[in-house]
């Protein structure tokens, strides 16, 4: 029998972002909140890392799209 590659006490933390505390929606037109979702180069950065869900990560990549070509952000 195998065992599983998870640590133990993995399933008590549950990951929240730092960036969405208490934001329910996401403002696509709010630039400056949307420019801690970029990396320095201009990369999205993915929901596995800020903790981001589905919907909200799709909602981060329409606004910093419509913001790149908008010429808000690089």
């Amino acid at each position: 029998k195998r065992m599983s590659r998870r640590r133990r006490g993995d399933d008590d933390i549950k990951k929240r972002s730092r960036f969405l505390e208490g934001v329910k929606d996401i403002d696509i037109n709010d630039h400056e909140f949307l420019k801690k979702f970029v990396t320095e180069h201009g990369k999205i950065i993915p929901a596995r890392l800020t903790g981001a869900n589905a919907k909200q990560q799709r909602q981060i990549k329409a606004g910093v799209r419509r913001a790149r070509t908008m010429g808000l952000l690089q």
